[in-house]
């Protein structure tokens, strides 16, 4: 197995589904594993680590969302794409809620599934970072270092998703700049993204959740109404 070559676990309980895409994963130079129910899928992430999962929301033992939210409580910072036949925008923030990275319904176009496979590894890879884009913030007791991507809250390591860290520092790096929802999905996620607007609120709020003292009323991640958010001056 090439150690360069990415890892994609597949989990869905509809067979063709899992052969269209294993197809076009192993066309596109990456490694295809697949598991049919929740059990299976946790056993064989452990088993394989692997470097994006397209997890599908209803499966047959344990849905989709609790996969993911299960995942995220074990500190796993994997890329997760959402696979659902449920359309409705309240199930799309749900599942940015449970630490998602994106979200796509069925029926869908296996182009656009690699498409979006691409874009969440390229926003992933640390090899693949220069040097003049290095940044590091230190303020308080929240430190971000983009050299290690890692962010401490009083000393203690806190899991972020891509997403999430992605918002953060870009915000960080231009701290009292007001960013719309519209800035933010284009300069820190991808630029195939497609998704709601609301799902920028919703990295927003997990954020505070896990770096502010009071989500409510938030000292590094401000809401400027009307308008965005800006990485206010502590």
């Amino acid at each position: 197995m090439k150690k360069d070559k990415k890892k994609i676990l597949i989990v869905d309980d509809e067979v063709k589904i899992i052969e269209v895409i294993k197809s076009y994963i192993e066309n596109n130079d990456f490694y295809a594993f697949f598991a049919n129910n929740g059990n299976e899928a946790i056993n064989l992430f452990y088993n394989i680590n692997p470097d994006l999962v397209i997890l599908d929301l209803m499966l047959p033992d344990i849905n989709g969302e609790d996969i993911c939210k299960f995942l995220r409580i074990k500190k796993s910072k994997v890329p997760i794409i959402m696979l659902t036949a449920k359309i409705a925008e309240e199930d799309m923030i749900n599942g940015f809620d449970m630490g998602a990275d994106d979200y796509i319904t069925k029926p869908f176009s296996p182009r656009e599934l690699i498409a979006r496979v691409k874009a969440l590894l390229r926003r992933v890879e640390v090899d693949e970072v220069q040097y003049d884009d290095l940044y590091s913030f230190r303020q308080n007791d929240l430190v971000i270092d983009n050299i290690s991507y890692e962010v401490r809250k009083s000393g203690r390591l806190i899991n972020l998703t891509p997403n999430e860290y992605n918002i953060l520092i870009t915000m960080a790096k231009y701290p009292s700049k007001v960013f719309t929802r519209e800035e933010l999905i284009h300069i820190a996620l991808s630029k195939n993204f497609e998704g709601y607007d609301r799902a920028v609120d919703s990295h927003i709020k997990n954020l505070r959740q896990k770096i502010e003292d009071d989500p409510k009323n938030p000292d590094y991640i401000q809401t400027i109404r009307g308008i965005g958010y800006k990485f206010g001056d502590v």
